[in-house]
């Protein structure tokens, strides 16, 4: 059964907590797939993870790239997993109806947005209903990660 982590961001913003949370997958030896809202919000993702470090560099790629199988990470705004990713990364409270065919699901989200953490909380209900074993990460207010209880 899939692993379920939610990632409360209180220090940063989703766009600046994204690369870093990629990069321990890809360390990891695992794919990502980041499946976004819109098509408009898939390019906005993928400008990021060229620009965010200069020294470093996401190997990532889009439907516009093509090439999914080469590309450890794929953003998407679709149900899909074209690159076999291991690692589900859900940003703007996407829905998740492929949830099973992923190792981990990474549900990220802004605390400062009052939709977006109550969708959490209704997610976190529904995956703990569905009996899903489900972690729950906070920034801390230097931007490090703790582990909680409870969303």
């Amino acid at each position: 059964m899939t692993e379920i982590s939610f990632y409360h961001l209180t220090a940063s913003s989703v766009e600046a907590a994204l690369p870093k949370l990629l990069e321990r997958v890809i360390e990891s030896g695992k794919r990502a797939l980041v499946r976004v809202e819109s098509e408009e919000r898939v390019g906005i993702i993928n400008s990021i993870l060229w620009t965010y470090d200069q020294s470093s560099f996401l190997p990532h790629g889009t439907i516009k790239e093509g090439k999914a199988e080469s590309q450890p990470i794929w953003i998407t705004e679709k149900h899909e997993n074209p690159n076999k990713s291991d690692v589900l990364v859900v940003l703007d409270g996407n829905e998740t109806p492929n949830l099973n065919d992923f190792e981990r699901c990474l549900e990220v989200f802004c605390g400062a947005d009052a939709v977006a953490a109550d969708l959490a909380r209704t997610r976190w209900k529904q995956y703990t209903d569905c009996g899903y074993t489900i972690t729950y990460w906070q920034q801390s207010s230097k931007g490090r990660w703790e582990t909680k209880n409870s969303a």
